[in-house]
């Protein structure tokens, strides 16, 4: 038994989503799309379930929440799926995939090819067992990623009111789920191994003003150590967490937060993989001409920062999504990805931006001890990041431009200063000219567009002329 299709999704995340809405804007028939979850619900906009859904008063639930609201698109529920003739099979495990066959095998035996796929796997959250500690499958030990875990996770809030929770980890997922806890009338303090939270994007300046901020809360912060065991009682719930450093923590339940793994196992031998991802090119076209790869498991070019990256974000899966989309089905049109890395989290009173690469020497700006304050990177000369809490949208617009430009920057002290007006004023400033890129299944030439090319297109017939000038006179020596 099998059934085909034209195209087939794999994974049912953000970014499947929003490359559904794309391919029928871009005229897909009836019965030629099909997406493959095993969650057995419609896309929805994962971001909700560590913002919304935990909240105490009014929380977000679906379909509120499907794709493509996100965006301020419309709501895909699983009757506009239909509507548009769409095939859904959720609930379903792909088991195995063979590239070269154009086929995939489902858990109970079903054969689906396609003629074109978009992997869009994203990630699954790291297990405490991948370091040693045991203790994951406890009725109080949370994780985050799909609406299974945070329902799950909303359960044992509600059964911990007044309690304490420890928070494993002091990244995105940790942040937003302290700041969820204490707003349910829960002790929250989180556990993680760096000097500082956010480790990966935010300086300790940045770190220490939300630090500050979440202790005002309630929340507290045990950094430089690690969880080594759980304390067990009776019934097998976790009572106590045992640190690295010796120390233990009173615990009433444990939400872990300690990264993400891409899903890539299905393609390890088929594909190529670079950075944990699935390596694409700039059309999110993989090493098979065939599979295209979206959101947290791809690795793509990152043109502002002349390399390969792969980025877990919200706003990376719906970019990628639609970008793979249009270069499925329009390709002459389509120029390649060029992303401005974006990351953005929103949690109490606060909220901020980043754009680009936190790499180079951090410049910081504006008033720590009020509501609107940021920071640049500079790296080389040329500004490649920035940051900003608390800004208007014509700020956060404006450093986003900024960003973009990679303007050159030869005094330090000179854009401290200037802070925000700094990036208000490139806004006013042109975005270069765009390049046209002229596209095979397997070649990608591009043609930029730029009026000295045919000034050099002068020079080298002049030459050509001259050589064989030149030539016809030796010739006629010998």
């Amino acid at each position: 038994m099998g059934r085909a299709f034209v195209y087939v999704i794999l994974g049912g995340g953000v970014a499947a989503g929003y490359a559904a809405l794309e391919f029928t804007r871009r005229g897909v028939s009836s019965g030629e799309l099909c997406i493959i979850s095993e969650e057995p619900v419609a896309p929805y906009e994962r971001p909700a379930l560590s913002k919304g859904f935990l909240l105490p008063e009014d929380p977000a639930r679906l379909p509120s929440f499907h794709t493509c609201v996100g965006a301020n698109e419309e709501r895909l529920t699983p009757k506009w799926y239909k509507e548009h003739g769409i095939e859904l099979v959720l609930g379903t495990r792909v088991k195995s995939a063979d590239v070269r066959r154009k086929t995939l095998l489902t858990a109970t035996g079903e054969t689906i090819s396609y003629k074109i796929l978009i992997i869009a796997t994203g990630a699954r959250a790291l297990k405490l067992e991948e370091f040693g500690v045991t203790g994951s499958d406890a009725e109080n030990v949370c994780y985050l990623r799909d609406v299974a875990d945070a329902t799950r996770l909303v359960s044992v809030m509600q059964s911990s009111a007044g309690g304490n929770a420890i928070v494993i980890g002091g990244g995105y997922i940790g942040m937003e789920c302290a700041a969820s806890l204490v707003i349910n009338k829960i002790n929250a303090t989180m556990v993680f191994p760096e000097a500082q939270c956010m480790a990966r994007l935010f300086t300790p300046k940045i770190a220490s003003h939300y630090e500050d901020f979440y202790i005002s809360k309630g929340v507290q912060f045990v950094k430089g150590t690690v969880l080594s065991s759980f304390e067990f009682n009776s019934e097998g719930k976790v009572t106590g967490v045992n640190l690295r450093d010796g120390s233990q923590l009173a615990a009433d339940m444990v939400v872990v937060g300690i990264g993400i793994r891409p899903n890539t196992s299905l393609f390890e031998g088929q594909l190529t993989l670079e950075k944990g991802g699935i390596k694409v090119n700039g059309h999110m076209q993989s090493s098979n001409s065939s599979v295209y790869a979206v959101g947290d498991v791809a690795c793509f070019p990152v043109k502002l920062l002349g390399e390969t990256r792969r980025l877990e974000h919200v706003d990376s899966a719906r970019k990628s999504a639609r970008h793979a989309v249009s270069a499925i089905m329009e390709p002459s049109k389509t120029l390649e990805f060029d992303y401005l890395p974006f990351f953005y989290s929103r949690v109490f009173t606060l909220s901020w931006q980043f754009y680009g690469d936190n790499a180079g020497e951090a410049v910081h700006f504006g008033d720590f001890s009020g509501t609107t304050f940021g920071a640049y990177w500079v790296s080389k000369g040329h500004l490649i990041g920035s940051f900003l809490e608390g800004g208007t949208k014509e700020q956060y617009e404006a450093l986003a431009k900024a960003t973009r430009l990679k303007p050159l920057v030869e005094d330090l002290a000179e854009l401290e200063r200037q802070g925000l007006s700094f990036a208000l004023t490139l806004k006013q400033e042109p975005l270069p000219t765009p390049s046209v890129s002229t596209r095979s299944p397997d070649i990608i030439v591009e043609k930029p567009i730029y009026a000295w090319h045919a000034t050099a297109g002068v020079i080298v017939a002049a030459s050509v002329a001259a050589f064989a000038y030149w030539y016809g006179r030796r010739r006629r020596r010998w």
